[in-house]
Parts: C-alpha cells; sequence; structure tokens
C-alpha cells in the first residue's frame, strides 16, 4: 500500500473514531438534555421559537420539514403543531428515543430517523426547508452537512441553521441549576471541549465562514448575528453566553 493510500485509510479512522465519540457523547446527554428541551418548549422560549419559525418559514400551505440533529424533538414537536409534515434525524439512537417520546406526549406526528447530517439518505429536492440548531459546531465535516442539506431542499427551499461560534470557548461545568448546561460531569465537560477542539470548523470564525460556503454553493444568504435577545427569553433558564447566530439560506 502505497503512502497515500495509507494517509487516508488512517484520515478514515480519525473520521470514524470521532464520529463514534460524538455519538456517545450525545447518546450519554440525552435524558437531561430532553428535560432541558422541554422545559424550554413549554415557557416563553418555546412561543419566541415559534413565532420565528412562523415568521421565516412559508405560509399558507402544509411544508415537508427536515429537522436535522433533531435531538429531542425541539423542532420537530413545534413544526408538526404548525402543521407541517416533519422528518428528523439525529445520529445519537438515544436522543431519538426522547424525541419520539417528546413527540407522541405532545400530542403531534413526526417520522424520526437515525442518520448521519453529512451523508444524508434522502433522494434530491425531497424538502421544502431544513432546519438545525446547535448541530454544525460538532459535525467532523460541515462543508460536506452543507452540501447534504442543499442537495435535498427543492428549488427555493430555505435552510435554517441557528449555532454559535464556539471554536475559541472552552466549554466549563456549570453550578447554577437554571443554566442548560447543569448537572453535566466533569468528564463530560472535558469529552465536549475535544470534540469541539477536533472538528475543523472550530478554525473558521462563524458565521462569516458558513455564508461564504453558502454562497459558494450559490446559496443566498442572510444572517442576523444574534438572536438570543429574541428566542433565549425565559428569566428561569440561563442560556450559552455566546451569541446564538442565524443563517437563513435559500436554494
Amino acid at each position: 500500500m502505497d503512502s497515500k493510500n495509507v494517509w487516508r485509510n488512517r484520515e478514515q479512522e480519525d473520521y470514524t473514531a470521532l464520529h463514534r465519540e460524538i455519538e456517545s457523547y450525545w447518546d450519554v446527554r440525552s435524558k437531561a438534555f430532553s428535560k432541558v428541551r422541554l422545559r424550554e418548549l413549554a415557557g416563553p422560549s418555546g412561543k419566541a421559537w415559534k413565532s420565528l419559525l412562523e415568521e421565516k418559514l412559508p405560509q399558507g400551505r402544509i411544508l415537508r420539514v427536515l429537522d436535522i440533529g433533531t435531538g429531542a424533538g425541539f423542532f420537530a414537536i413545534l413544526l408538526a403543531g404548525m402543521g407541517h409534515e416533519v422528518v428528523g434525524i439525529d445520529m445519537s439512537g438515544d436522543m431519538l428515543h426522547e424525541a419520539k417520546q417528546n413527540v407522541i406526549a405532545s400530542g403531534v406526528s413526526a417520522k424520526f430517523q437515525k442518520m448521519d447530517a453529512q451523508a444524508l439518505t434522502f433522494a434530491d429536492e425531497s424538502f421544502d426547508a431544513v432546519i438545525s440548531r446547535n448541530l454544525t459546531w460538532t459535525l467532523p465535516d460541515a462543508m460536506a452537512a452543507y452540501r447534504e442539506w442543499r442537495r435535498v431542499l427543492k428549488p427555493g427551499g430555505l435552510l435554517l441553521n441557528f449555532d454559535s461560534d464556539y471554536g475559541l470557548e472552552t466549554f466549563s461545568r456549570k453550578e447554577d441549576q437554571a443554566n442548560v448546561h447543569a448537572n453535566i460531569e466533569q468528564k463530560l465537560v472535558d469529552t465536549c471541549n475535544a470534540i469541539k477542539d477536533a472538528v475543523r470548523i472550530s478554525t473558521h470564525r462563524r458565521p462569516a465562514w458558513d455564508a461564504a460556503y453558502l454562497q459558494e454553493l450559490d446559496m443566498t444568504v442572510d444572517i442576523e448575528p444574534d438572536i438570543a435577545g429574541r428566542v433565549h427569553n425565559d428569566p428561569s433558564m440561563h442560556y450559552d453566553s455566546v451569541p446564538l447566530f442565524a443563517i437563513y439560506a435559500r436554494k
């Protein structure tokens, strides 16, 4: 085997190992994460997120929406409650279990599949909208993800991505019980930092990098640098101090 093939094999092995570590991390976090999202959904922030989605998504018709990195089903529940047809995917089987339980308890309907956000199995132009929250910062290959997300959008379809520029941050344990990161063991915090430092997107400043890359994919992009004041408005919950940006990219 020549040196180039050896390098490629090692790169693939490293990617697979990182992929498994990320999946395991979110499996462990699933139950606690689900409780936080349900609390958020039931409070002022849930209403604020719904208002934002109604503002940005086309009105007057049922949309087919792909919720990527659905986690505990937060967006799936909101969008299904708005009457849309929702498919949620996640790489964490335990997160999907939480999402399915939460959707049933909410009295709405959504479909879920275990799937890699960077290698979707859906046909081209399958969805009117693609949505994601706090996912791209933890993907091994965000460029591959964006290419895939664009591929499955119908012409004129909208990508909504909400995330933060965590690359220069160092996560730490939070003692404040109202914080969304409360009660996380130090081992998990260390794993989270290791994952963040290992992914390439952490070397870029965001959302400028995201906007530039999506424009290279021939998408029209609008940015809101910080929407925390719009959606993190529950005084009983404390969120990240890092701004939450919004990307609205149309195919």
